[in-house]
C-alpha cells in the first residue's frame, strides 16, 4: 500500500513518569507512516484525493502538546489511534516515538516506541431464539457501531433457522455481520461477550437457548487457537445457519485454512445435507 512518511518531527510535551517531566516538559520526536491509496491523487494532482500531511502534522503536535501519558508507549497507542479515526484515508499507521531526554541516567540518543495499527475486516455470525429475536439482533448492531473504534459495515438478512446441537428449544433468527475494528481479536471478543451480557445472555446450557449470541468468524486472514478463541471459526463448514446470511454478504471471502470460499463451503455443506444417509450412519 502507498504511503506518506512524516519523519523526525518535534514536539514538546509533559509525558513521563517523574514529576519533573510532568513540570518540566520535554521534547518527543515522532515519525508516522501513513498507509492509504494515493493514486488518485497523483493522476489528478488533486490534494482532496489524498492527505494533507501538514494537517496531520499539526493533529499530532495538538496531541502531543494537550495531552499528558506517563508512558511513551500510551502516546503512541493514542497517535494511532486517534489518527485512524480522524481521517478516513488511512487503512493503517506506523508511529515511532522517540525521547531523546529519558531520564536513565546512561549516556544515549534516544529511546523509542515504534508499533503499527490499522483497520482490520471482521465477520460476525448473530443469532437469537429467545424474546424479540429481531429487536435483539438490532441491538447487537447499534452496540457495535456505538464504538468509536468499530463500525458495521454489512450486514445480511435475518434467516429463520431451526436449532443446532440437538436441544429442544425454539427456533433461531440468524444473520451475518461485516465490520471494521481497531481492536484485536482478544479485545473484541471480550467486547462481544459484553453485549451479550447486556442482552442478558446466560450460559447455562450448551447450545442451549439465548437471548444474543455473537461469534467471530474470520478476522482478515488470522489463523489462531488459544484457550478463549479460535479463528477462524471451527463450526464455520458444518453450520448452514452461518454460512447462509454470510454468503450474501461475503459469498467470495477465502477461508485462510480451507482455502474455499464461503460460497464453496455452503454449497458442499448444502450437497452434503442433500446425500441420503445410509442405515447406522451418523451426521
Amino acid at each position: 500500500m502507498d504511503q506518506i512518511i512524516i519523519e523526525n518531527m518535534e514536539v514538546f510535551g509533559y509525558h513521563g513518569v517523574f514529576e519533573e517531566e510532568a513540570f518540566l516538559g520535554q521534547k518527543f520526536i515522532i515519525s508516522a507512516h501513513l498507509y492509504l491509496d494515493t493514486r488518485q491523487a497523483g493522476k489528478t494532482d488533486d490534494l482532496t484525493k489524498s492527505l494533507d500531511y501538514g494537517e496531520v502534522c499539526q493533529f499530532i503536535k495538538k496531541l502531543v502538546e494537550t495531552e499528558r501519558y506517563m508512558l511513551i508507549e500510551r502516546l503512541a497507542e493514542e497517535i494511532a489511534s486517534q489518527l485512524l479515526l480522524t481521517f478516513e484515508q488511512l487503512q493503517r499507521v506506523g508511529i515511532t516515538v522517540k525521547k531523546p531526554w529519558a531520564p536513565v541516567r546512561i549516556p544515549l540518543d534516544t529511546v523509542a516506541v515504534q508499533i503499527e495499527r490499522g483497520w482490520h475486516t471482521v465477520y460476525l455470525s448473530i443469532g437469537s431464539n429467545m424474546g424479540d429475536k429481531e429487536g435483539y439482533l438490532d441491538f447487537a448492531i447499534d452496540r457495535l457501531n456505538a464504538l468509536a473504534d468499530t463500525k458495521v459495515t454489512a450486514v445480511s438478512d435475518y434467516i429463520e433457522t431451526e436449532p443446532y446441537g440437538g436441544v429442544e428449544q425454539d427456533n433461531f433468527l440468524n444473520g451475518a455481520l461485516e465490520i471494521q475494528t481497531l481492536k484485536t481479536p482478544e479485545e473484541l471478543l471480550e467486547t462481544t461477550m459484553g453485549i451479550e451480557q447486556e442482552a442478558h445472555r446466560e450460559r447455562i446450557v450448551h447450545w442451549g437457548p439465548r437471548t444474543l449470541d455473537i461469534d467471530i468468524l474470520f478476522y482478515d486472514d488470522v489463523i489462531m487457537h488459544t484457550q478463549k478463541l479460535t479463528v477462524p471459526h471451527i463450526e464455520i463448514p458444518k453450520r448452514a445457519f452461518v454460512l447462509e446470511p454470510l454468503m450474501s454478504i461475503a459469498p467470495y471471502y477465502i477461508h485462510p485454512v480451507l482455502h474455499r470460499s464461503v460460497m464453496e463451503l455452503f454449497r458442499e455443506l448444502q450437497e452434503q445435507d442433500s446425500k441420503p444417509q445410509i442405515q447406522g450412519e451418523q451426521k
